[in-house]
């Protein structure tokens, strides 16, 4: 059994001993001891074709996994994907080649939501006002003039799924009024936690806070363009804590430019790896930025960690109804 741990490099700086000592034992277990792990940095596509050739497993979270890479990925059968998202990668490829793809569909649902309320909370309490005038020696609360009670407020949730339903119950502790827009989901899901089903035409129009937690979808991008921010009647503070993509981000300075909406708080960017110093979004008091690290705490690491390995234990051994999630399912039964 050869494995390969492939990712960007400061990906890599992760504990790796605990995912080789989880891929070591969780196979011994089946009484499967020739495991070789092996870790490589990536470089390049041309390089990652000739590495692969030799393995039959790929643990990576965000290389891209193309045509070309799985042309030259002879024995693979399993790449196991170290996140939840698995948009690098060429599923239908991968399932004309038997190649299951499998994903960790649950780890940080707590932390994102937690982060969520953080952001929402610190944006409208001001509290990156106060601590920049702390640090400038000004001790004066009546400095943050817009500050509202955030008890009574309407908060629209676009995307409900797990995430957007740990935010609603979250928000709905502070007496927060919440809806929430999302076309896949039966009305009876938001109603069992005393949320309401609206249109996204009222949604944009009644909410005094917007929060996106929709999949990354080729239909959704650039979702919040300036058409929505416009039709934001209540000048909203709004969040992103999902996809980058799902929001224009010219359009969103122009709606701060323009007062369309009160502020923004981002835990995610349209590239992932932003050029801050070449980034506008920073000069604003009123927008307040995260790294992407809404996913991050000790706990979820080892959880991400943990389950994409097991993942690759349970479904080299075929013990698919062990794998947490399976995204081209059809290969377990060829």
């Amino acid at each position: 059994m050869k494995i390969l741990i492939c990712d960007y490099e400061d990906e890599l700086k992760r504990q790796l001993g605990y995912e080789k000592d989880l891929l070591i034992k969780g196979f011994a277990k089946y009484g499967v001891n020739n495991v070789e792990i092996c870790v490589y940095p990536y470089k390049n596509e041309i390089d990652l074709c000739e590495k692969i050739k030799e393995f039959d497993v790929l643990l990576t979270a965000f290389i891209p996994i193309n045509k070309k890479v799985l042309d030259c990925a002879l024995n693979l059968k399993c790449i196991s994907v170290n996140a939840t998202g698995y948009g690098n990668i060429d599923v239908d490829e991968a399932t004309k080649r038997n190649i299951a793809v499998c994903n960790v569909k649950e780890y940080c649902t707590k932390e994102v939501a937690e982060h969520t309320m953080a952001l929402m909370l610190s944006m409208l309490r001001m509290l990156k006002h106060y601590g920049k005038e702390v640090d400038e020696g000004i001790w004066n609360y009546q400095s943050a003039s817009e500050i509202e009670r955030i008890s009574g407020k309407t908060l629209a949730i676009f995307g409900f799924g797990r995430i957007g339903q740990a935010v609603a119950k979250r928000a709905k502790a502070f007496d927060i009024n919440v809806i929430t827009v999302d076309p896949y989901i039966p009305k009876e899901i938001p109603d069992s936690i005393g949320v309401t089903l609206v249109s996204k035409e009222q949604a944009l129009k009644t909410a005094d806070i917007i929060s996106n937690h929709m999949n990354q979808t080729m239909e959704n991008k650039s979702y919040f363009s300036f058409d929505e921010f416009k039709m934001m009647e209540r000048k909203p503070y709004f969040l992103n804590i999902a996809r980058g993509e799902c929001v224009d981000e010219d359009a969103l300075v122009m709606a701060l430019d323009n007062g369309f909406i009160k502020g923004a708080a981002l835990d995610v960017l349209r590239e992932e790896n932003p050029d801050l110093k070449n980034n506008i979004l920073t000069k604003y008091e009123n927008v307040y930025l995260t790294p992407h690290a809404a996913f991050y705490s000790k706990t979820s690491i080892k959880e991400l960690q943990r389950i994409s390995c097991e993942n690759i234990i349970c479904y080299m051994t075929k013990n698919y109804e062990k794998v947490f999630g399976i995204v081209n399912k059809g290969v377990c039964d060829r």
